[in-house]
């Protein structure tokens, strides 16, 4: 685990800082940022294959469960589909459709949602991969998801350390370099607008709605907040 669990209190205390605004963007920002988006999520660049190598960890925990019918929040470009086998029925959450419309795979999802509000199946499954630091109403989303899991169904989340020293320094030295060669701009001003969410905030909302199952750190064995990239969280309803 990360920290102690919040009291009740201090939980409520956290609730207020959503839903999140994310801050503005300059123009030169925004004329790059569908682009980018793509690029980051699917491109060949060194960097952008350097962090779906590592990223590799994460889907691989997260594959390490399944069940009939299962559900992928923030999809993207389907690159986890791959990993996943013995479900019957796959469905998405996606809103950026440009993400998935080239990938053949997207014939093998059953329903492909804009937003969980349109959800209204159950699941043995509910996933997400480097999703949950994005969302703005992160309880909100996590509260939904939890309504739509089966009885006995699993909840996984697979996030980047966000707000910690190790994931920091990792987009610096890799991203963060290729883009401001590329651009000639600032790319944490792009995670500042996209990660608005925490390590410490999104495991807070999972152990307040949740139990929590497993808890893991990459690249490193011991969980060591600071030393890891990324991070795996395991839960079940109560």
């Amino acid at each position: 685990m990360i920290k102690k669990k919040n009291s009740a209190e201090e939980y409520q205390i956290l609730l207020k800082k959503f839903p999140k605004i994310r801050p503005i963007l300059s123009q030169k920002y925004i004329d790059i940022y569908d682009q980018h988006y793509i690029s980051n999520r699917g491109g060949s660049g060194f960097a952008n294959l350097l962090s779906q190598k590592m990223e590799s960890w994460m889907h691989k925990k997260t594959a390490t469960i399944s069940g009939k019918d299962i559900l992928e929040l923030g999809a993207g470009n389907l690159n986890h589909m791959k990993y996943e086998c013995g479900y019957e029925n796959y469905d998405i959450v996606e809103p950026f459709s440009d993400l998935y419309k080239d990938n053949p795979d997207i014939t093998s999802v059953r329903n492909i949602f804009s937003s969980l509000s349109e959800v209204n199946n159950r699941y043995d499954k509910i996933f997400s991969i480097a999703t949950c630091e994005h969302l703005v109403d992160l309880p909100k989303e996590i509260t939904l998801c939890k309504n739509l899991l089966k009885k006995d169904g699993t909840f996984q989340v697979a996030i980047p350390c966000e707000g910690e020293l190790a994931f920091k320094l990792g987009w610096m030295l890799t991203t963060g370099i290729a883009f401001k060669f590329r651009h000639k701009l600032d790319y944490s001003k792009l995670i500042e607008y996209e990660h608005v969410n925490s390590i410490s905030e999104i495991y807070t909302v999972l152990e307040h709605n949740f139990r929590i199952i497993q808890f893991k750190r990459s690249p490193f064995i011991l969980p060591i907040k600071n030393f890891s990239f990324y991070a795996y969280i395991e839960c079940k309803i109560d």
